[in-house]
């Protein structure tokens, strides 16, 4: 039976909810691509069903940043996902930041080693550095799902190489991340 993965493009077209801002491009609009394309790896591999929570780059998910969150945990928990990935795009002050890392709600739970195999997958296939993987049992997404799930913060849209490589080459980043699902699942 196929495992079911449900990847959460983070954040909406325009507010409530809209992401960073940085080097010209908006997170909402990188993170889309990048699961549209990890969903279309993920659905031409037998072992695997992939659904992602916005279905164009126009789809707004509710009416307030609470209802926008409930949307995408509602829609994996209803459709039964196996695991949950958030994507996301970060941001800092410091515009030298970079490279990616995940959130989990749990140090002990299978999205932290789900996580840890994501992370080094995407290194490998672009070169960004891995960060870590962190607890952070708040965050809504990862607090309401009935599922394992994880919060990746793909890379920086506040550095001018990462934001580049977010919004020149998705399907490289998907390819990273569909590589560490790969390894966690060993196939």
């Amino acid at each position: 039976m196929a495992i079911k993965i449900f990847i959460d493009q983070g954040h909406n077209p325009i507010n409530p909810n809209a992401g960073a801002e940085g080097n010209g491009y908006r997170e909402q609009d990188l993170v889309y691509y990048i699961g549209k394309e990890l969903e279309a790896l993920l659905n031409a591999d037998p072992n695997f069903e992939a659904l992602t929570s916005r279905g164009s780059p126009t789809e707004q998910l509710g009416t307030s940043l609470s209802s926008s969150l409930a949307a995408r945990v509602n829609a994996a928990n209803s459709w039964g996902a196996d695991y949950f990935i958030s994507i996301h795009a970060n941001a800092s002050d410091i515009v030298s930041a970079s490279g990616s890392e995940a959130y989990v709600y749990s140090e002990g739970s299978p999205a932290y080693d789900l996580a840890q195999d994501i992370l080094t997958g995407l290194s490998e296939a672009t070169g960004l550095s891995d960060r870590g993987v962190f607890a952070r049992p708040t965050l809504y997404v990862l607090r309401r799902t009935q599922m394992p799930a994880l919060l990746l913060e793909v890379g920086f849209i506040t550095n001018a190489g990462d934001a580049a490589l977010m919004a020149e080459d998705p399907a490289l980043i998907s390819r990273g991340i569909y590589n560490g699902i790969l390894t966690y699942f060993g196939l």
